[in-house]
This record gives C-alpha cells, sequence and structure tokens, in this order.
C-alpha cells in the first residue's frame, strides 16, 4: 500500500542503457520526478532538458534480451515499485522519452545527453530495436572504432530504420485475422507492425497517427501462466485502436502484456505532433489549446463473465482516450510481404459476455499523462 510507506533513506540501482548502473541515494518515498532530478545531477544532464528522459521498468533475461515493461509515471515510487514487482530482473532504467527522432538535434549542446542517447543507439541496434542496412551497419562500425564520433554516429542513425522507436515484445493481433503474432515498433508518428500470418510469411503493416481516432486499454482478467519452473499469475491485458481505412473506421486489437507502455506511446506522439504543428504555425495554438481541452476520457466498467474460468465476475475497467483529427500526410498503410519464420507468444482473448454501463467526463487542461 502507497500510502502505508514508511519514509527512510535508501540506496536504488539506475541503469543506464550501456549496462552499467549509478547508485543514488533516495528516500523510499520519492516520486520518479524527483529520482530523476537527483539522477540527472549526479550525471550532470542539464535541468531544462529532464523533459527528455525518463524513468522504466525494465526486465532483462539471462540470454541477454531486454524488455521495457513501462514508463514510470511523475508520480510513482520507483523504489516501492521495483520492490513490489512479483517478477525477477527487474530494474529500473533511465531512457530517452520521446518518439519524434529528430529532436536528438536539440539535445547536441549538452555532453551528458548527448551520450545517453549515444549509448541508447548503441544497445537498439544491438538488440535489433533499429534495423540498419548492412552498409549503414559498416559506416556506424567504423565511425564506433573511431572515437569522438558520437555526433556523426546519431547523425547516420537517423536514417536508420526504427531508430528511436520502442519495440514492444512478441504478442498478438487481430489483424488480417484473430491469433496472428506480431512485433510492434511505436515512433516517428506510427506504428509499425511485423505480422506474422497463418502461413509463416510476414506482412509489415504501417498505422499512421494522423489516422487513428481513439484507442482504449482494457484488462481482460488474470491467466495462470505454467511455461517455466514456476506458475505465476499474468494480465491479460488488450490495446484497440480505432482507424481510419478506405474513408471508414475500424478497429484493431492487439493482445500484449505492455498495452500500458504502448498506449503511452501513442500520447506521446500525438504530444509531440501539436508541439509542432504549434511551432510550425504560431496562429494554430489557440486552435490546439482548444483540442487539447476536448480530449477527454470515457470510463467504462464492464461486467465480464468467463465461460472458461467459471467464478466470481471480474470488474473492468476501461479508459478510452479520443484524439483530434490531424491534418493526414501520406499513406495510411503500407504492405509488403517476405518469407520469415518467427516465435511469438500467444496471448488470446477469452470468450465472455460482457455487459456495459458507459459514463462520459469532459476534462479540463490536459497533460501528457492525462491524454
Amino acid at each position: 500500500d502507497t500510502f502505508s510507506i514508511t519514509t527512510e533513506k535508501a540506496s536504488l540501482d539506475i541503469f543506464l542503457p550501456d549496462g552499467r548502473s549509478i547508485k543514488v541515494e533516495i528516500l523510499t518515498s520519492d516520486t520518479a520526478e524527483r529520482v530523476l532530478e537527483v539522477v540527472s545531477h549526479k550525471i550532470g544532464l542539464c535541468q531544462e532538458l529532464l523533459g527528455y528522459f525518463g524513468l522504466f521498468l525494465i526486465r532483462s533475461y539471462k540470454e541477454g534480451k531486454l524488455s521495457v515493461i513501462k514508463k514510470l509515471a511523475d508520480f510513482e515510487l520507483p523504489y516501492v515499485s521495483l520492490r513490489s514487482s512479483e517478477v525477477e530482473n527487474f530494474k529500473v532504467g533511465l531512457r530517452k522519452w520521446y518518439l519524434d527522432p529528430s529532436l536528438d538535434s536539440r539535445l547536441m549542446d549538452c555532453r551528458a545527453a548527448v551520450d545517453l542517447i549515444y549509448m541508447q543507439a548503441i544497445q537498439d541496434i544491438e538488440k535489433e530495436w533499429a534495423k540498419p542496412t548492412e552498409v549503414q551497419r559498416q559506416k556506424l562500425e567504423a565511425l564506433q572504432k573511431e572515437g569522438n564520433q558520437t555526433k556523426q554516429f546519431l547523425e547516420l542513425s537517423q536514417e536508420v530504420w526504427h531508430y528511436g522507436y520502442v519495440q514492444l515484445d512478441p504478442c498478438t493481433c487481430d489483424y488480417p485475422e484473430p491469433g496472428c503474432g506480431t512485433v510492434l515498433s511505436v515512433g516517428n508518428n506510427e506504428v509499425s507492425c511485423c505480422i506474422t500470418l497463418p502461413d509463416n510469411q510476414t506482412q509489415d503493416v504501417i498505422f499512421q497517427m494522423n489516422r487513428v481516432k481513439c484507442w482504449q486499454v482494457t484488462f481482460l482478467g488474470t491467466l495462470l501462466d505454467t511455461d517455466g519452473p514456476q506458475q505465476t499469475l499474468n494480465r491479460n491485458l488488450e490495446l484497440r485502436f480505432q482507424y481510419s481505412e478506405e474513408s471508414h473506421w475500424q478497429w484493431f486489437v492487439i493482445y500484449t502484456k505492455q498495452a500500458f507502455l504502448l498506449s503511452s506511446c501513442l500520447k506521446k506522439m500525438i504530444s509531440e505532433k501539436m508541439v509542432k504543428l504549434a511551432a510550425e504555425n504560431p496562429e494554430m495554438v489557440s486552435a490546439l489549446i482548444c483540442v487539447h481541452v476536448s480530449l477527454y476520457f470515457r470510463h467504462q466498467l464492464t461486467l465480464n463473465y468467463t465461460d472458461e474460468f467459471p467464478g466470481p465476475a471480474s470488474l473492468v475497467l476501461k479508459g478510452r482516450t479520443q484524439l483530434p483529427r490531424i491534418p493526414e500526410q501520406g499513406k495510411s498503410k503500407k504492405h509488403h510481404s517476405q518469407q520469415s519464420q518467427k516465435d511469438y507468444s500467444s496471448f488470446l482473448p477469452r470468450k465472455s459476455k460482457i455487459k456495459t454501463a458507459e459514463v462520459d467526463c469532459g476534462l479540463g487542461t490536459i497533460k501528457e499523462e492525462g491524454l
């Protein structure tokens, strides 16, 4: 219980993208915002650039795999989040928190900031979250060996496919048919999906954010995971968004344990897009403020009666974010297929009978965390 925490001094390891950790002295009741300030002071990160970075809950695996579970909100308590985790190998990591790669240019005058995004660029390429061509890889490796070429490395990285994106763990979706495996990469105002079809071919589908109307995250209950040496309860989450395709709206559903991280990324891209539009056209500032106020959450209380797992009904809370229409640029989707064999974790919805009661509420001025 967060409200019953005893405030006392504690040490917390904050991991950098290159694997090193920084030990900071904090209070157990310190928020993520406060811990980020302490870390930034210790590494020499300019205070005015704090908004470009964030603390994340990260899980590491023995085989070297890395999974970004969620971004810690400013009000969350990193020490408590880490200690209350039911899963081993969780840690708090410092990563950049913007999804428009062009924003790198705003950090170039701060050595600590440049070092951080340089470390993350190398990590993303090593983990194959960013996917350079062979020619790009050779040039990047040459710049690494030369030394003192950090800015040139980052400039070339801008041309790499999925540079600056957040990649989620393999999950499942309902497109083009239910149960298809997919790997999502989110960034640069788009959601890029590499979908594994039933015949083991892959199809790359790109959803542009200017065609997304709204989305919602739904908690469907818990499932007993019997894989591995221990049985654990996994949260069954879905994120669905409404998308404009050929002049009509349709829903795209993703079943992933990282639904809240995905939702945070969608909100971040919308926020960055609005700021960029306002900068390009100052006359739009007042209009964007009005649009900001028009954003709202639709809360739905859902009684979910499951057929497969009889028992007490579970109370499910849905939050839907409604978005303004942003002027369209480019095509809505890009498709191409290639032969590929991929492993993915099946995360299918349970059969259910759902009764829904909806309550709409308007919001006033909204920050990014409230979108």
